[in-house]
């Protein structure tokens, strides 16, 4: 019968013991929202508590013409979750395709 109780009272202290915050919870620290009037391009911009980032900015290219497209510039950064390890890359994306630039990607 003691061991019933017990093991009640333990049971209950562990149910009623505060959950642990999540410390590693990843917030915005920066941003600069989406800016798009629906004419000449858009940018944005954001980074994370946890070090990724991301910012990209486009135009119209041959505006009102059959051959009209988005030029598009921009970079993100992201960290290694295995070695902590933080990478960026630079990008263009255009009528000729994407094209990522970094120290860590082949040439």
């Amino acid at each position: 019968m003691k061991t019933i109780v017990v093991l009640c009272a333990v049971v209950a202290v562990a149910l009623a013991a505060p959950l642990q915050s999540n410390t590693n919870e990843v917030v915005v620290v920066k941003e600069t929202p989406l800016n798009n009037i629906g004419l000449d391009g858009y940018n944005y911009a954001y980074e994370q508590s946890d070090g990724q980032a991301h910012q990209e900015s486009a135009e119209v290219v041959n505006a009102g013409r059959e051959n009209q497209s988005l030029a598009v510039r921009g970079s993100f950064t992201y960290v290694d979750p295995t070695t902590n390890v933080k990478y960026t890359v630079n990008y263009t994306a255009d009528e000729n395709g994407f094209h990522p630039e970094g120290a860590h990607l082949p040439s």
